[in-house]
């Protein structure tokens, strides 16, 4: 796969193909990506893809692995092109060729640091997970990794994406090379602080100079980002390279909407990804409570409301208007006015588009998946709405509704002795009450589980008696006739 060929082919396509605009050969390495997966393929690469279709600039990415060489094996295969599938009503494809190189640091080390110490290199940007910056519990760099241990004791070999980024730091120090800066892009709330606080600790330990320097020069922007990636299948290359004409042996699949959002908190040049679409704040929390309570929200509700209804995926329960009457209703009248939204965000917009995410055919999201590790999810997603509802006198009827959901599910799996996903299955076995037919049992003996931190709405005698109410509704209701049912709450 070259972009000659694919050329070719995209003009004889019945879909319609976007392809590179600009001169690749001539456009210079600006960013490197360490953790070159599929979102960042799929999201970050594809903004920088199109700034540089209509604006040009020198903003290509060099993709660096830290151990796998998967994408680099796949990749140079096709001259680092790949096709982004986006997955709407009409599906259309992109062929994306920001990515000009990718590079293995367990196996490429010093070419990986010459990258990112070279001049032209303005932007280090990461999607590693939180767990790759090798944090302690307290948030502070966990020296006791054994990654740090290795790279404190030979910083100028690293492994980590920490030591890589302090050695790369150090040598532009060395030789008067302006810092560059450091984003984020990990689906973590308050990462480039998280980062910050891993580099700054590991810099300290080996030279307080360099510290200092790195806190006055480099800039750590939080971001936020948002688009579901389904996982790249074998049926996923057959489609895509058969719409292409060409054979591409890595695809990204995507749904149309996307959202980047990151902090104003920069120093030196940066991609002027504005143009795009990105949207640049001073509110980043404020977008990620926006998509937590909406989004992930109503996912959430979805997830054991339509599994308890029978429902396989998010696009089959919210095509039952009963179920999206439900979830339109519970945002309107109880998530949206719980807190206040980003001043850039149209939030009755915001969420009206989130269901019509949910409504994507090609998109098929498992509700079993979204159900996975509830217990977690919970006092995130739902159980701080329901705290502030009762601190602002709003209503709590459809949120303690999603909550008994929960709990019936929950319920079911154990009376079934079916397999639970979720870090507190021992407990939830354990926990004789929840096999109860005493409606009330089940929900003081959910709320008085310790680690799901609810002791205070068992406390609250309108809490308790609306997810008895609620749990007993759901229990006295066919699954068939659910929808029914919710529809008049």
């Amino acid at each position: 796969m070259n972009l000659t060929d694919i050329m070719k082919t995209a003009n004889t396509s019945p879909y319609p193909i976007e392809l590179p605009r600009y001169n690749r050969e001539n456009t210079q390495i600006g960013i490197v990506h360490i953790g070159p997966g599929a979102f960042h393929r799929a999201h970050q690469a594809v903004y920088t893809e199109n700034l540089m279709n209509q604006f040009g600039g020198n903003w290509a990415i060099c993709g660096v692995s830290l151990r796998s060489a998967t994408a680099q094996d796949i990749l140079s295969k096709q001259d680092n092109l790949y096709t982004v599938s986006i997955l709407d009503k009409d599906i259309r494809y992109q062929i994306v060729g920001a990515i000009k190189e990718i590079l293995i640091a367990s196996e490429q080390r010093d070419l990986v640091l010459q990258r990112m110490s070279a001049e032209t290199t303005k932007l280090i940007t990461l999607t590693i997970t939180e767990k790759g910056y090798c944090l302690a519990a307290d948030g502070s760099l966990d020296f006791n990794h054994d990654d740090i241990k290795h790279d404190i004791a030979n910083a100028s070999s690293p492994v980590s994406a920490i030591g890589f980024i302090v050695e790369s730091l150090k040598i532009r120090k060395q030789d008067n090379i302006p810092a560059f800066n450091v984003l984020s892009c990990d689906n973590v709330s308050g990462n480039g602080d998280k980062l910050r606080r891993a580099v700054l600790d590991y810099a300290g330990k080996l030279d307080p100079q360099l510290q200092l320097w790195i806190e006055k020069h480099v800039a750590f922007p939080n971001s936020m980002v948002d688009s579901i990636t389904p996982k790249t299948e074998a049926y996923t290359v057959e489609s895509v390279s058969k719409a292409i004409g060409c054979q591409d042996n890595w695809p990204i699949q995507r749904e149309a909407f996307t959202q980047w959002v990151i902090s104003n908190d920069w120093q030196g040049e940066r991609p002027e990804w504005e143009k795009v679409g990105v949207i640049f704040t001073q509110d980043v929390e404020g977008f990620e409570k926006a998509k937590l309570k909406l989004l992930n929200c109503l996912h959430s509700t979805l997830a054991y409301l339509g599994s308890l209804a029978g429902y396989e995926t998010v696009f089959d329960v919210t095509s039952d208007v009963n179920f999206k009457q439900f979830i339109t209703k519970l945002a309107q009248q109880e998530i949206i006015g719980s807190f206040t939204p980003p001043t850039e965000l149209n939030i009755e917009k915001y969420s009206n588009d989130i269901i019509q995410r949910f409504l994507n055919p090609a998109i098929r999201h498992l509700l079993a998946q979204i159900a996975c590790d509830g217990s977690q999810k919970i006092q995130i997603r739902l159980l701080p709405i329901i705290r502030d509802n009762l601190e602002q006198g709003r209503s709590t009827k459809m949120l303690c509704f999603a909550l008994a959901c929960w709990f019936e599910f929950i319920c079911k799996t154990v009376k079934n002795k079916e397999e639970l996903s979720d870090p507190m299955a021992s407990t939830f076995y354990q926990t004789t009450g929840l096999l109860s037919e005493d409606i009330a049992t089940v929900v003081k003996s959910f709320l008085s589980i310790d680690a799901i931190n609810a002791h205070d709405l068992l406390l609250n005698s309108q809490i308790s008696e609306q997810i008895e109410a609620s749990l007993t509704l759901i229990r006295q209701t066919p699954s068939t006739q659910l929808g029914a049912v919710i529809a008049k709450l």
